[in-house]
């Protein structure tokens, strides 16, 4: 973590008592009368502020950078470089393991060059919740959750002997077993404080509680006033090994939020206008800050919905200053008195502390009355897609009319060119001679484009709120009651974020209406918003691929990118779980769910979703259920685990013993040779394309993710080890296993490779003999003689959730640079960290403008040694006919640490490196 100040230049260490306890703070206030007055400051960069007053050290933080800060509040804008260290770091298991594999390997490598192993260790506190791994195998029944969790251990028991491992070989190293909750939600819940205390030099210090996470929701714990966001799993073992986070002072973008919901509207529904205004204003890169006096009236729960779909609405983070209803909830769910008395006298001091009225300095400023808000869905294929409700079918009739354009085409070309163009004719025929339908259970039921197969309560976003859950069961009540009943072709779940959800649904007599509707309790864990979906009854799936058929999941998350929530459902929809259950009572996104019935009663009469959508009324005295008992009886024994969980037997070695037979356990290459010098940064000469891809490839695209496909590189890889098909397992939980990540980078079925003609599927052109291969295979063959690769694609490149194999898996094919007109922040900063260089277009250049094929070869000049952030280089361009052109490209390596962290061939060489030369 690095010492705190002994430079103290601005006299900023002070006492601060609270009753009986005594704490030393770095006093903002104190701070301010040896600095210009900095009290309009947006306070999440006070936190900011203070962090660098508590590390000023002359070296890494100098006085130069605090006074950037403060004389940000002049021109709401600064291009200074500043090193940040927050107080902790937060993990989930798909991401986690790899950073777990990556730190044993450290520990091997130094252990190879004759240093203590015992030196890699984490030295700001960390938290791993196992919640990625649970999938809906089992849905709909009583036995749903045991048999999911049963199925769960079978499939992850080797990662988990190796978590387990982990925590006992590591120091401040925290374990939630699997089956308690999603980590954003745990976090939100328990593990966060609002103002944190460690001890230092014999003295207990109280500072701002913040971190970094390897999900990009972390931004959800914003909401209770923590700074805190998304990195990716390199730069947070950086962290937590003790680097300082290297960012530029951002620019803060102020939104101010008056007014109250309307009855019968969710915080789902404000959250999706939110990001919808967000991401037209352009916030990628920019904390945003919510202010103005609609805060006095908005739960902390709908604070955090909005704080977590930060990643979505493109922001580093949504801050919501601490207040009144902060220390409300930090009593609920459980907080010590003395911790909620800390947090009220520690903010207050420090003009940390919202009051009404508060008029920051922002760079610029939104402002919504929530009065305005109406029932929304984001879809069908990003996030910041917002639909009002009632707007759905016409948004997916031009979808569908969008979709069929290109296949008219197809089918004329085919039959101009003769012979195949019958066959279009005949599957055709034959589609209209049988409609499209399925057969459950013996019974036949129609199935046709636009029917919802998954109706999902899934995810942190919304199931750590209980005035959404609750409504959600309190609709299901009184669908019950009217004797309405899910369509037979929709899978459906209940997939809650903590334990506590269970509880309050109990509590308040909902439960056995989910239960009755199909929306069992299926596990404590991510599920469907993460692609762990699980099977559709084949059946479903079955009539899908016959009938080629676009139908629709509706699900309560954050993320609903192509080819994300199940590979055979193309069009994905966020929604509150309440509208979750009633499109599962519908069966179907092509009708009006506001004027249409869902179904009928038990007298035949209509029913419609107003006749079951509840009151506030309702709601409110639902929620007089959730108490902080609750709270305490589920995190009293949160890193316990079940039985299952304690019996796994682990190593006792400070080294872990690698298995070369396993295939979720492998030893990484990344740090082969560490021992030797770096070698000098050159020129990349020659590079043949990989790929060409359009804009908004998301790490979705990039990074392995879902099921892993039989004929896929990275099946044959396992089928070849002796793995049966049926356990294959998702490529996530098979992360700590290079070889099969590095196979299915640039794999997913939605992907289009423009030197395919669009073509979707991770294929390419593999030029030197002009045979279409999967892009692994084609990079091996380039590997093979040592061809270095580029990628180029459009906009927001690496946009999604912060996987850091989307990075690590582009660096093991081979792949030196990619170029792109612009990129997600966290994506941009993993390839730094992984060694792969970074380039942007410039004067509105692209790949349309330059007519890139995937044809030609780029060299790639000035790279050397002395290489600096935002470097102008040059492109050399050599096309199939032989000519060469010239353009320029941006170096977005964008700090001086960055440069360094390149020239040591990633961010954890440039850490070992200085800890094996030390």
């Amino acid at each position: 973590m690095g010492t705190y100040s002994q430079k103290n230049s601005f006299q900023a260490l002070k006492d601060l008592q609270v009753g009986s306890a005594h704490y030393k703070i770095f006093s903002l206030q104190a701070a301010q009368t040896q600095l210009d007055d900095f009290s309009q400051l947006p306070k999440s960069l006070k936190v900011l502020l203070e962090n660098l007053l508590r590390f000023e050290d002359d070296l890494t933080v100098k006085t130069e950078h605090i006074l950037a800060l403060v004389n940000w509040q002049k021109t709401q804008r600064s291009d200074q470089e500043i090193q940040y260290r927050p107080a902790r770091v937060l993990m989930q298991d798909f991401t986690g393991v790899p950073a777990v594999v990556d730190l044993a390997a450290m520990r091997a490598a130094v252990a190879k060059a004759g240093v203590d192993p015992e030196k890699i260790n984490p030295l700001s506190p960390v938290d791993l919740v196992i919640d990625h791994s649970v999938m809906v195998d089992y849905f709909a029944t009583p036995q749903a959750f045991e048999e999911n969790v049963d199925i769960e251990m079978q499939r992850n028991g080797e990662r988990y002997q190796f978590l387990r491992w982990g925590q006992s070989a590591f120091d401040n190293f925290s374990v939630v077993p699997p089956g308690t909750g999603i980590c954003h939600q745990v976090n939100l819940e328990y593990l966060a404080q609002a103002v944190w205390t460690a001890e230092h030099d014999g003295e207990k210090f109280a500072f701002p509680d913040t971190l970094v996470g390897t999900d990009s929701h972390t931004t959800m714990i914003n909401g209770l006033g923590v700074l805190g966001w998304g990195v990716g799993g390199i730069e947070a073992e950086a962290a937590m090994l003790g680097q300082p986070i290297s960012m530029l002072i951002p620019e803060v973008i102020g939104f101010k939020l008056t007014g109250k919901l309307k009855e019968g509207i969710t915080a789902t529904d404000l959250v999706l206008t939110i990001t919808q205004m967000l991401r037209q204003k352009g916030v990628v890169g920019k904390f945003v800050e919510f202010y103005g006096d609609g805060l006095a009236d908005l739960p902390l729960a709908d604070r955090a919905t909005i704080a977590n779909m930060a990643p979505e609405y493109g922001a580093t983070c949504g801050f919501f200053p601490v207040d009144e209803i902060t220390l409300d909830y930090l009593r609920l769910t459980g907080r010590s008195a003395e911790r909620i008395a800390l947090v009220e006298a520690y903010c207050k001091a420090q003009g940390l502390w919202r009051n009404t009225g508060d008029e920051p300095i922002f760079t610029d400023v939104l402002s919504l009355d929530m009065g305005t808000v109406q029932a929304s869905v984001a879809g069908p294929k990003r996030p910041q897609d917002r639909v009002v409700l009632a707007d759905i079918p016409q948004v997916f009739d031009a979808l569908m009319a969008l979709d069929l354009k290109p296949a008219k085409e197809d089918k004329e070309r085919l039959m101009n060119e003769g012979g195949a163009g019958a066959a279009v004719d005949a599957k055709q025929s034959a589609l209209q001679n049988d409609e499209p339908h399925c057969v459950i259970e013996g019974k036949r039921y129609p199935l046709v484009d636009g029917d919802v197969v998954i109706s999902a309560i899934t995810s942190c976003t919304n199931t750590s709120n209980p005035s959404v859950m609750l409504a959600a069961g309190l609709l299901a009540k009184k669908a019950v009651e009217k004797g309405l009943h899910r369509k037979p072709w929709v899978k459906s779940s209940l997939a809650p974020g903590s334990k506590v959800v269970t509880d309050y649904l109990a509590a308040a007599g909902l439960t056995p209406y989910l239960d009755q509707l199909g929306y069992n309790l299926v596990g404590y864990g991510c599920t469907t918003c993460i692609g762990n979906s699980g099977p559709l009854p084949k059946p479903i799936e079955d009539a899908i691929q016959c009938y080629d058929l676009n139908v629709a999941s509706v699900l309560s998350g954050n993320r609903n990118f192509e080819g994300r929530v199940h590979p055979l459902v193309k069009t994905n929809w966020l929604a509150s779980p309440p509208l979750v259950i009633a499109f599962g009572l519908m069966g179907t996104i092509r009708k009006d769910i506001t004027q249409e019935p869902l179904g009928v009663d038990s007298q035949g009469q209509a029913v419609y979703l107003k006749d079951i959508w509840p009151t506030q009324a309702e709601i409110d005295a639902a929620l007089q259920k959730v108490n902080t008992q609750m709270y305490h009886k589920e995190y009293a024994e949160v890193f316990d685990g079940d039985e299952k969980w304690q019996a796994i037997q682990i190593p006792d070695s400070q080294t872990y013993e690698w298995n070369p037979q396993s295939t979720y356990i492998r030893h990484p290459p990344f740090f082969d040779g560490i021992d030797q010098p770096a070698k000098p940064i050159q020129d990349i000469v020659n590079a043949n394309i990989l790929a060409v891809l359009g804009d908004s490839v998301t790490t979705d695209h990039i990074s392995p993710a879902g099921n892993i496909k039989v004929d896929s590189p990275a099946g044959r890889y396992l089928l070849a080890q002796g793995v049966a098909q049926k356990d294959f397992n998702s490529y996530g939980s098979r992360r700590g296993n290079h070889e099969v990540m590095m196979r299915g980078t640039f794999a997913n079925i939605r992907i289009k490779n423009e030197m395919l003609g669009g073509e979707e599927g991770g294929n390419t052109l593999y030029i030197p003999t002009g045979e279409k291969l999967a892009i692994y295979d084609a990079a091996m063959k380039y590997q093979a003689t040592q061809t270095p690769l580029v990628i180029i694609a459009g906009k927001e490149y690496g946009t999604g959730s912060s996987r850091d194999w989307a990075a690590k898996g582009t660096n093991l094919l081979g792949v030196k640079a990619v170029v792109a007109e612009s990129f997600e922040r966290i994506h941009r900063s993993n390839l730094v960290g992984m060694g792969v260089l970074p380039l942007q277009f410039v004067n509105n250049q692209s790949r349309q403008s330059l007519n890139l094929t995937g044809h030609e070869q780029l060299s790639i000049r000035g790279l050397s040694d002395e290489l600096q952030p935002h470097q102008s280089l040059n492109v050399e361009l050599k096309r199939a006919d032989g000519s060469i052109e010239q353009f320029k490209v941006l170096c977005r390596i964008d700090t001086l640490n960055e440069v360094e962290y390149f020239k040591a061939g990633g961010i954890l060489h440039y850490v070992l490196r200085n800890l094996i030369a030390s």
